[in-house]
C-alpha cells in the first residue's frame, strides 16, 4: 500500500504564512510548523498501521481477537487490495497499535 504524504506541501504554506504573520498568529502558526514536522518525520508503516486501526475501529473488530475478520474489514475499505496485503496491514496494525508489541503503553 502506497501511504501518501502531502506534508512538505503544507509545511511550506504554513512557513509562507509565517513570513507574513503578526505578532498575535505568530506563535499558533509556529505551533502548527512544529506539529507538521513531527507528523511528516513519521514512517510509512506507522501511517498504514493508523489508517488500518481506523478502519477497523469503524467496523468493530479487534484484529488481536478476529484477525480474518480483520483483514475481511481492510480489504472492503480499500478494494482492489490483495489478500497477502491486507494481512500485512492487520500485523502491522496489530504490532504498532494499542496493546501491540511496539505501542510504548
Amino acid at each position: 500500500m502506497l501511504v501518501l504524504r502531502d506534508s512538505q506541501a503544507i509545511a511550506e504554506a504554513v512557513r509562507e504564512a509565517l513570513a507574513g504573520a503578526s505578532d498575535e498568529q505568530r506563535p499558533g502558526l509556529e505551533l502548527a510548523a512544529g506539529l507538521i514536522a513531527r507528523y511528516a518525520e513519521r514512517p510509512d508503516r506507522e501511517l498504514r498501521a493508523e489508517w488500518t486501526r481506523g478502519v477497523l475501529a469503524e467496523a468493530g473488530v479487534d484484529p488481536r481477537t478476529h484477525e480474518v475478520s480483520a483483514v475481511k474489514a481492510v480489504r472492503q475499505a480499500r478494494p482492489g487490495l490483495g489478500l497477502a496485503e491486507a494481512v500485512q496491514l492487520v500485523r502491522e496494525a496489530k504490532e504498532e497499535g494499542p496493546g501491540g508489541a511496539t505501542s510504548g503503553a
